[in-house]
């Protein structure tokens, strides 16, 4: 096995300590370099010894004589183009927050207020009690007035998200960066398709019920169409579900297809293990010849007990490094393992989520509203139990499956202020611990998105085993384990086809300083998709 090579840092010119320590001296001594801002810029001079330097030194010595303020590019006036981007970012930002403020009283209606609408609606035409099918049709408008509104504005904020991500896209042409933006910009298009689609649906539901509260004569045409509309918007968001169901199973599949890291890397870790072994026995062999010399008398000895010396230091650092190479590979290794199982635990949740919400509850939905469409058809507004049913069953799964997605964010939420140091990243001092009751009072915010969970921490774990050695904490990463890393971002869908890379710039991005963030990002995605 080869030894790790360590880097001894060149021993720097005496010129270089003089001025170093004169710049000590001054700052101790009150000297020319009273002022941090100006001492940290004449540092820069000192090392670029260039008159851009000067200039910016100059410019901070007028800024304290003009009151402390120095002029910095912030301070200018920006573009105009960056100050209508900055006016649409803000514009999304609230148009987002307000359609997640109307999602809890969304779903509401959708889970409760719409069904149960709908059961009153069938038990007045059964009963032929115009006064509780006013009341229904009354009850019916407002709920789809409330759900055209959270629809619409959720149609407006995914155009925007697909419009900027799409931006980004053509922005970063290729990488991480490139296809996280551009996968969400086909998701959030997506999204304005079927929100679009659903506001129609909507404004169907909405004259359906207008027009059973005027008792017009259309009334029968007017359900026909809103069951029409209903079903094949639910269709539309069904067939999505099936196709995320898909998805999810294939990226499912690839992880487990890639094995137990425990079995993998046993023959990796065994040859660790072997070479530890021999260095160990290195290193004992050369402290047995050292104390040979110690006994030893003669000409000569003092120099072969320094050489003996040097040997068995060697020996000792070689030893050393074969077992830190060891434990750190077994550290990889059930690294490895945990973020493998956790990839297939956020695929079956997936899986299980769209299968139950999507693909049975929004069928469900679709099957009610072509029920709703044919009775109308065929038999007026005569009573309609079977639809009814199945509306509620559909409302019943779709609730189901929201309100367990709320109480997950909510206790990631919670989690993320109360114990901040579980998920925090290594080497970054934690935020202090929330109380309970302002933890509670976070996890009550369901308008933000959990920055620093689970997640984000296993994408970090993920980048780490597949970087680069010049990556801070990947250098002592074995080429074994590196190729299992990037395996697994494959498996993920972040390949280097997938990157528009071929892989020797895929992989030399990976050990690129500069797109880690891009990375962790990409991977914290990829993680939550199918």
């Amino acid at each position: 096995m080869s030894t790790p090579v360590h880097l001894t840092p060149a021993r720097r010119p005496a010129a270089v300590l003089a001025s170093a320590r004169q710049r000590r001296e001054g700052s101790r001594t009150g000297g020319p370099y009273r002022n941090p801002a100006e001492h940290a810029l004449l540092g820069i001079q000192a090392g670029a010894g260039n008159r851009a330097a000067t200039a910016a030194v100059q410019r901070a010595r007028a800024g304290e004589q003009a009151g402390g303020q120095v002029s910095t590019p912030q301070n200018s006036t920006a573009p105009a183009g960056a100050q209508k981007k900055n006016y649409r970012d803000r514009i999304a930002g609230l148009l987002d927050r307000f359609k997640k403020n109307l999602d809890p009283i969304d779903t509401f209606i959708k889970g409760v207020q719409t069904p149960a609408n709908a059961g009153f609606t069938q038990q007045a035409a059964a009963a032929a009690n115009e006064g509780l099918k006013h009341s229904a049709a009354a009850s019916g408008t407002s709920a789809a007035s409330g759900n055209l509104l959270t629809e619409a504005t959720g149609t407006v904020v995914s155009g925007m998200d697909a419009y900027k991500n799409m931006k980004d896209a053509r922005k970063h042409e290729t990488g991480a960066g490139h296809h996280t933006a551009g996968k969400k910009a086909k998701v959030k298009g997506t999204d304005a398709v079927i929100g679009a689609a659903g506001s129609g649906a909507y404004s169907a539901a909405i004259a359906k019920e207008v027009t059973k509260i005027q008792k017009a004569a259309d009334a029968a045409v007017a359900s026909e169409a809103s069951g029409i509309a209903s079903a094949s918007v639910a269709a539309l968001k069904s067939v999505r579900s099936v196709f995320r169901v898909g998805g999810a199973a294939r990226k499912y599949r690839k992880v487990k297809e890639l094995g137990d890291p425990h079995l993998v890397h046993a023959e990796s870790l065994a040859r660790l293990n072997e070479s530890r072994e021999h260095a160990n026995w290195a290193a004992a062999e050369a402290f047995v010849a050292l104390d040979a010399y110690w006994k030893q008398d003669g000409e000569g000895r003092l120099e072969l007990i320094g050489e003996a010396v040097d040997a068995a230091w060697e020996a000792m650092g070689e030893a050393r490094d074969a077992a830190e190479t060891l434990q750190r590979a077994e550290r990889d290794v059930e690294k490895l393992n945990t973020v493998q199982g956790y990839a297939k635990k956020k695929q079956l949740t997936k899986i299980g989520k769209e299968t139950v919400g999507g693909a049975l509850g929004e069928s469900t939905k679709a099957a009610a509203g072509v029920v709703t469409a044919v009775a109308a058809g065929t038999a007026g507004l005569a009573s309609n139990p079977v639809g009814w049913g199945l509306a509620g069953a559909g409302a019943g799964l779709v609730l189901g499956v929201t309100l367990y997605k709320a109480l997950r964010a909510a206790t990631k939420r919670y989690e993320e202020v109360r114990r901040p140091e579980v998920w925090a990243p290594q080497g970054e001092t934690p935020a202090e611990a929330a109380s309970r009751s302002e933890s509670l009072k976070h996890a009550l915010k369901f308008w933000k998105k959990v920055s620093k969970g689970e997640r984000q921490a296993m994408a970090r774990e993920i980048y780490a085993l597949a970087a680069g050695p010049h990556i801070p904490g990947s250098g002592g990463t074995t080429q074994e384990m590196r190729q299992s890393g990037m395996a697994l971002l494959i498996a993920l869908k972040a390949g280097p086809s997938d990157h528009k890379l071929d892989e020797d710039a895929w992989v030399a991005s990976l050990d690129d300083p500069a797109k880690t963030d891009a990375w962790i990002k990409e991977i914290a995605e990829q993680l939550a998709s199918g």
